[in-house]
């Protein structure tokens, strides 16, 4: 679909267009960044303050004076090799861990205790597509085993050659520019922009916008956060959010399942931002800028005109045009020496999801006929042990591998229980992974659910004479397509 016509500016001066480097065709003009904040849906508020405000009809003289509440770092000095430049615009969006301005009683409150460790809390790439229809937002583990490029560290100043990593560790060593050579490097996306906020913004931006609306299909309770919410429709303000987000011990998923919870934050903040009155308030949007922008750190590129070029393209942008995913796993915990228990990518999987931002294609394909059931968890992210609770030699092995084909963590080494007359087909679950045994459940129809207090993370399945089969399950997130692709209109309650 073709770009809509520019309103003609009265008050800006022509903007520049870089010039080509020499010997290679010149690329298209460079599309608007997409200010999408992660802590992974936070910081997405700060992108869409200024999307809206800009959309919403704010003039290029109070844009510019915004602009200079933004703090600048030259994330993209000296940088050669980099990989060739696509359609559409890619901007890395970082959240930091950093909390100096929050105060003591916010820090006790929504556990913020500790001293940060200057990593990145989340990363994620967010795409916009170069006819402005399309916003697909790629997650990358913060566990993710990485390889730095040759750098000089910026706290010693001596020279590192190319070492392992866990993937937020680039940041404390080389700063915002080895993070994105990292990126690149891992990715061959090249990163146009980037963009950065801490902890501090994404509270203050969440309540500048008046909260967000999430929904919970089962109660959800993590004691190092302090998250707290039972079933149903919560509106978080900042620092709810702020657990919402963080919250890593809600099921047995950890890290996996922090990002889909991103996501799911991400898209309902999308929301909150395009369904609102919001928009149709300029001076709000002022309010909400000026709330944000004096804590965000962006690259020397990311202007006036791109924030009104971002706006005027979000003003058809709706939950709908959006898509998130995460970078597939190939294999959890690799262990890596002097670096320890790391997420390795994919590397078929994860090759054709950035080849598709980098071809400006959608993440998602058509979806085909499914008849898995919906689960609260997804099965790649449970662990199982299973065991033989009858006298019919082979049972234990043949539930194992019915539950491992359709994607189950087991151990791959059922064992004999304890007890060989068991009719029923058992469960046995930790309860603070209740969720994790709900879906397991789910996949072997007539089982009994039973409550292990002290178990842990896997789950154990006693399988009784009463086994037939296990039955598909997929995660409730909608997914498409190999990467579990989530749409920005298919968040809610239902």
């Amino acid at each position: 679909m073709p770009t809509p016509p520019r309103s003609p500016r009265t008050t800006a001066a022509p903007r520049r267009r870089p010039q080509p480097s020499p010997g290679r065709a010149p690329r298209r003009p460079a599309p608007p960044v997409p200010r999408r904040k992660p802590r992974w849906a936070l910081r997405a508020v700060t992108t869409l303050s200024v999307v809206v405000l800009a959309s919403a009809g704010i003039g290029h003289a109070v844009m510019s004076s915004l602009e200079a509440d933004i703090v600048r770092v030259d994330a993209f000095k000296d940088m050669k090799n980099r990989p060739q430049a696509g359609h559409g615009m890619n901007v890395l969006l970082v959240g930091t861990d950093g909390r100096e301005k929050i105060s003591p009683e916010e820090r006790r409150k929504y556990r913020l205790g500790g001293a940060p460790c200057h990593c990145t809390d989340t990363m994620m790439i967010v795409h916009i597509s170069e006819d402005r229809e399309r916003a697909s937002v790629v997650s990358l583990p913060r566990d993710s085993y990485a390889v730095t490029p040759a750098h000089v560290d910026r706290t010693t100043g001596r020279r590192h050659e190319g070492h392992p990593v866990k993937l937020n560790a680039a940041y404390a060593e080389g700063g915002p520019q080895l993070t994105v050579r990292t990126v690149e490097s891992m990715t061959k996306v090249k990163i146009d922009h980037y963009l950065e906020v801490d902890f501090t913004s994404f509270m203050k931006t969440v309540d500048v916008v008046g909260g967000v609306r999430i929904c919970t299909a089962t109660p959800m309770k993590d004691s190092y956060t302090g998250l707290d919410l039972p079933t149903g429709r919560h509106t978080l303000a900042g620092g709810e959010a702020l657990q919402y987000v963080r919250a890593r011990h809600v099921d047995g998923a950890s890290d996996l399942g922090r990002m889909q919870r991103q996501q799911r934050f991400m898209a309902a903040l999308v929301d909150r931002v395009t369904s609102s009155g919001i928009l149709l308030n300029p001076m709000k949007f002022r309010d909400v800028t000026r709330a944000v922008l004096g804590s965000v750190r962006a690259d020397k590129g990311f202007g006036t005109d791109e924030m009104l070029d971002l706006g005027r393209a979000m003003r058809n942008f709706s939950p709908s045009s959006s898509e998130f995913t995460t970078v597939p796993i190939g294999r959890m915990g690799f262990a890596v020496e002097g670096v320890g228990s790391t997420l390795k990518w994919d590397p078929a999987k994860a090759e054709r999801l950035f080849r598709s931002l980098r071809e400006d294609q959608p993440l998602s394909v058509p979806r085909a006929h499914n008849t898995a059931r919906i689960v609260p968890v997804a099965p790649q992210q449970i662990h199982v042990q299973v065991e033989n609770g009858t006298s019919t030699p082979g049972l234990g092995r043949r539930v194992d591998a019915a539950l491992a084909s359709t994607g189950f963590r087991t151990t791959r080494t059922p064992v004999n229980s304890a007890t060989t007359d068991v009719k029923r087909t058992i469960v046995a679950y930790d309860p603070r992974w209740d969720r994790s045994a709900k879906s397991l459940a789910a996949a072997l129809p007539g089982s009994e659910l039973r409550p292990v207090k002290g178990q842990g993370a896997t789950l154990k399945v006693i399988a009784g004479s009463d086994f037939e089969r296990v039955q598909r399950v997929r995660a409730e997130e909608p997914g498409q397509g190999e990467y579990g692709v989530v749409r920005g209109d298919e968040v809610g309650c239902g």
